[in-house]
């Protein structure tokens, strides 16, 4: 019972309308069938009339005959025209669904528009950026501390490896250098006992002046 009060939507009307179109087109091609049918029996007739000699006869189904095509041709525009006002009902079926789908679409962005506060959207943009360089910063102190303890918590025994590699690396520098520099009291030893004596005799000398003893 509920459905007999239902209130028809447009879909509802546009398929009862289309449907009554395709009734009307098939009805149309039936009757244009018909009178093709009668067109070929009056075309017998009025053959069969001219052998028999009956010019009047022929005469009338001629006419009768003309009227038939006539109205054969009226189905053509007919059926034509019934085409047309299915085509233009589908047409505005159309444009009604994207109608509604347009405002659908503009109530949902005046929704949005209206939710959606300039402000407060700058704020949360900024507050992000603010927030993600934060965490940059802290990871990257997280990240240093964490090299901090893997270097303080690493081999000594290979730390000291290394240490030794660099001085021997500089042992080795050295000892080249030393190698061409000639070392002090292998070469000249008598020299550098001379220069020695030398310089306590002036030493000796130069505290005698201070104490006034020529």
């Amino acid at each position: 019972m509920a459905s007999l009060f239902k209130k028809k939507t447009v879909d509802d009307i546009i398929k009862e309308q289309s449907k009554e179109l395709r009734s009307t087109q098939r009805q149309i091609t039936r009757d244009r069938a018909a009178l093709e049918k009668q067109e070929k029996q009056m075309e017998a007739e009025i053959k069969k009339m001219a052998k028999s000699g009956n010019k009047e006869a022929c005469k009338i189904l001629a006419k009768q005959l003309v009227q038939l095509r006539k109205q054969k041709n009226r189905t053509y525009a007919v059926s034509s025209k019934v085409t047309s006002m299915s085509t233009q009902t589908k047409v505005m079926n159309s444009q009604m669904k994207m109608a509604g789908a347009m405002s659908a679409t503009a109530k949902t962005m005046q929704a949005v528009n209206k939710k959606m506060d300039p402000q407060k959207t700058l704020k949360t943009m900024q507050d992000f950026q603010k927030e993600n360089m934060k965490m940059g910063m802290t990871e990257d102190m997280i990240n240093d501390t964490l090299d901090e303890i893997f270097e303080e918590s690493g081999d000594e025994e290979e730390s000291q490896d290394i240490v030794n590699q660099v001085l021997d690396e500089i042992g080795i520098e050295i000892s080249g250098k030393m190698v061409r520099a000639p070392a002090a009291g292998k070469s000249v030893p008598g020299a550098a006992s001379s220069k020695q004596a030398t310089i306590s005799d002036d030493e000796i000398e130069r505290q005698l002046r201070a104490l006034g003893v020529d």
